[in-house]
């Protein structure tokens, strides 16, 4: 399914790649030392697999971003799964330490 106009900007200057991870799987983005994964639907479901693709990038800093109205949600599930996550909101004025 093609990427919509929001989560392609949530990658920034990165929009266009994805990076093959195992699995069959996919991440966003890699820019530079960062590993981004954009995550729109807000459900738990949704968030528990963005988080299992960030954890397969073991050197890069990580970073979740959701709506901002998912961000109290993906904290709270990024702590309980012990992970060390950035996340912030999709236009990225906001973040959180997890």
């Amino acid at each position: 399914m093609a990427e919509s106009r929001s989560h392609k900007l949530g990658k920034g200057n990165a929009a266009r790649t994805e990076i093959p991870i195992s699995g069959r799987r996919r991440l966003d983005a890699i820019r530079g030392h960062y590993a981004i994964e954009v995550e729109r639907s807000g459900t738990k479901k949704g968030l528990a697999q963005s988080l299992s693709r960030l954890r397969t990038q073991r050197n890069k800093s990580k970073i979740l971003r959701v709506p901002q109205q998912d961000m109290d949600k993906a904290v709270k599930l990024t702590r309980s799964k012990g992970m060390n996550v950035t996340v912030t909101n999709l236009s990225k004025t906001k973040r959180r330490k997890a």
